[in-house]
């Protein structure tokens, strides 16, 4: 298995233009939620009060992989994994209209977001070549949030020594 390193720095590659990685905290979390609405909808089971649904599934898949790469990301994005799964399941219990229309919408707009920064970066998305970039894009918010934050400066020296610095813009693309 790869390591946080690894995958971190495979998704970077694709992300070294400033304001690609800015449409990224916009994007990445209205398609996560947008994904999670739309699964909450089909109820496998009710246990212990919780509802059981494919987004519950999904959910637990991904913050366990994330804890498999690291544990304090892993738990950061158990929590917000969780408010997502709350959001969700509050949305999917909606009425039908209403429900499609805040899972599509949010994923559309999601996706709009990413094409543009996309764009500005001048490369196509990271999952394009390796689709293990849909379950990495989060984590990589996540993370990012955290450097700007001043939160892990070795993991981020790690990852621009392999990919190089953020960029104010991409040359090709500068205004």
């Amino acid at each position: 298995m790869k390591t946080l390193t690894d995958q971190l720095s495979q998704y970077a590659a694709y992300h070294r233009d400033r304001r690609n990685i800015a449409t990224h905290f916009v994007g990445i979390p209205l398609i996560v939620m947008a994904v999670a609405v739309l699964l909450a909808r089909p109820q496998l089971a009710q246990w212990g009060g919780m509802t059981l649904s494919p987004a519950t599934l999904v959910t637990l898949a991904t913050v366990l992989y994330y804890l498999r790469l690291d544990r304090p990301l892993g738990v950061a994005m158990a929590g917000l994994m969780g408010l997502n799964l709350w959001f969700a399941q509050t949305v999917a219990g909606q009425a039908t209209s209403l429900w499609l229309a805040v899972g599509i919408g949010l994923f559309v707009v999601g996706w709009v977001i990413q094409f543009i920064g996309h764009y500005w970066e001048g490369r196509k998305p990271a999952f394009v070549d390796d689709i293990v970039g849909l379950i990495i894009g989060p984590l990589f918010v996540v993370a990012e949030a955290g450097f700007l934050l001043g939160l892990r400066p070795e993991l981020q020296r790690d990852i621009e020594a392999r990919v190089g610095p953020v960029r104010a813009a991409t040359p090709a693309r500068a205004a």
